[in-house]
């Protein structure tokens, strides 16, 4: 378990019983058919000790979904219990209409669900086109395709193929963890925290990429603790407090909603 995913009350948050009464506001509309629903899902890392209680999720087709919210509030462990990396027991979480409720992650793979964890997510001691290599294991005969198409979101890759993704800058090792996942050609690809530990010019460049990634095609949901950054590129954008759904909206509704941003955002979510 993470910090970021340790059940603990944030200094501005509400009591669980605030947080049960807080989708204030006009709310928009959810796609009617979501390419990936998580449904009242219920999770956690002990028995008996659940960090999600009850969330609601909603991917429309070709949207970039973010999660937003203070430590603790299970952002991490919504898009885990989605991969399979947490068990969920309770809810459902459907993919174009299929139950993949607790699948393996090496299954959700084969069915388009691609994952860029917060950390650990390249092979240090691979070279780039290994790592590349890796994320197709199941279809290497479409490689070449594949990298192509990961080659002209990233040429950078391109230009450091053959080197040890251990040696690279934590900008250029990002670009790996995302290339490596669009490798299976994902319809969901999901993002943990993309932006942590880097400089704010290389921050910059990690949300310019995953809406370059989601313009390809790619629906994706992404948790991010930079929240302003994350609600500006987002089509819509979900609060979590305490494992509950808190608030849900456009991404620019949400980053200029005085109540989110008295409550979760705090000077982060100002937009001059």
């Amino acid at each position: 378990m993470t910090d970021g995913d340790t059940p603990r009350s944030s200094p501005d948050a509400q009591t669980t019983e605030d947080v049960d009464e807080l989708n204030i506001g006009e709310r928009p509309s959810e796609p009617s058919q979501g390419v990936l629903v998580a449904d009242k899902v219920v999770a956690g890392y002990i028995p008996g000790v659940p960090i999600l209680r009850g969330c609601t999720l909603v991917l429309g087709q070709g949207e970039l979904v973010g999660i937003v919210g203070p430590n603790g509030a299970g952002k991490s462990t919504l898009v885990k219990s989605i991969f399979g990396l947490v068990s969920v027991t309770e809810g459902t979480i459907t993919l174009e209409g299929e139950d993949i409720t607790s699948l393996p992650a090496h299954t959700l793979v084969s069915k388009g669900v691609g994952y860029v964890p917060q950390t650990e997510n390249v092979f240090p001691s691979l070279t780039v086109q290994e790592n590349m290599e890796m994320g197709l294991y199941l279809e290497s005969k479409k490689f070449n395709e594949r990298f192509d198409f990961v080659l002209d979101l990233f040429p950078k890759l391109g230009e450091r193929r053959n080197q040890r993704a251990g040696s690279l800058s934590g900008g250029e090792r990002q670009m790996v963890a995302m290339g490596r996942a669009l490798m299976m050609e994902p319809k969901v690809l999901l993002l943990d925290e993309p932006s942590a530990g880097l400089s704010p010019v290389l921050q910059d460049q990690v949300f310019i990429r995953a809406k370059r990634i989601n313009e390809a095609g790619v629906s994706i949901i992404m948790v991010e603790q930079n929240a302003r950054r994350c609600l500006q590129i987002c089509d819509r954008g979900y609060v979590l407090d305490q494992g509950r759904n808190a608030y849900t909206n456009t991404g620019e509704q949400l980053l200029n909603d005085p109540k989110v941003i008295e409550l979760y955002l705090g000077t982060l979510g100002k937009v001059s």
